[in-house]
């Protein structure tokens, strides 16, 4: 893996890691663009560079992330649900990461929901963070399960599972941010242990490298989210979801890759 191609990665999951289209599935599209989808070190990357996306949250939001230890108590217990499951079930998931028609399918059945899900969920109230109670928090980690499958959008699932409570937009949003930082950060930690012992010199170094261009490029891609999702909503990500699934599902039955 070159610092190039490292660059490029770490751009993508740093602009896509908190909108809502997937930025595992974008990043399995460019590593099999660039031929390296298949190498060990790629693998390993694209889940650990995500440490650096979600210090951007940290950055961005401490003196809302640094409130209580209530709130942090909350977070933990909506992670709980992904926890269990990515043990229980990380083998098949590694599995499925293999597979662009399971990104392409969930691309276009994502993008569908992303254009409706605004008229279903008109009716939001205006609770922040710290207010939102411990069975919304659960019902929204719930819902972040279903984004281990790759192309579902982790910031998506969660966002709609928290404007399914009752929040409006942007308070499910920065939830979703805030929820990323234990899932994100247990995620990146258990595939540093499981890769420990093949892990190089020269692969720490491109780790860091990916990691610090995630971190700045999240940032600037949460500042522009926010805005955006504030005075548009969700129906153009819908939309974008839709074109990349038919424009890679077109490419992938030109060059005949299997299922």
């Amino acid at each position: 893996m070159t610092y190039l191609e490292a660059l490029i990665l770490a751009i993508i999951e740093g602009i896509t890691e908190f909108l809502p289209i997937s930025s595992t599935g974008h990043m399995i599209i460019a590593s099999t663009i660039m031929g390296i989808n298949e190498n060990t070190l790629v693998k390993n990357f694209e889940v650990v560079i995500q440490f650096g996306a979600i210090l951007s949250v940290v950055a961005l939001y401490w003196q809302k992330f640094f409130t209580s230890f209530r709130f942090y108590l909350k977070l933990a217990f909506a992670f709980l649900p992904a926890a269990v499951i990515g043990v229980l079930l990380g083998d098949y998931i590694d599995s499925l990461l293999m597979n662009i028609w399971v990104v392409i399918t969930t691309l276009f059945l994502g993008g569908i929901v992303l254009i409706f899900v605004d008229k279903w969920f008109r009716h939001a109230n205006e609770a922040k963070e710290q207010e939102i109670s411990w069975s919304q928090g659960f019902k929204i980690g719930c819902f972040q399960c279903i984004a281990m499958i790759p192309g579902v959008s982790r910031s998506a699932a969660t966002i709609i599972g928290g404007m399914s409570t009752g929040l409006n937009r942007r308070t499910a949003a920065e939830f979703s941010f805030f929820l990323a930082v234990p899932t994100m950060l247990g995620a990146s930690a258990k595939k540093l242990i499981d890769s420990y012992a093949t892990i190089q010199h020269h692969d720490i170094k491109i780790l860091l490298f990916g990691n610090i261009v995630a971190f700045i490029v999240a940032m600037l891609a949460i500042k522009a989210f926010v805005g955006f999702l504030k005075q548009h909503g969700f129906k153009w990500f819908g939309y974008y979801r839709i074109i990349v699934g038919v424009v890679l599902a077109i490419v992938a039955v030109l060059l005949k890759i299997q299922m």
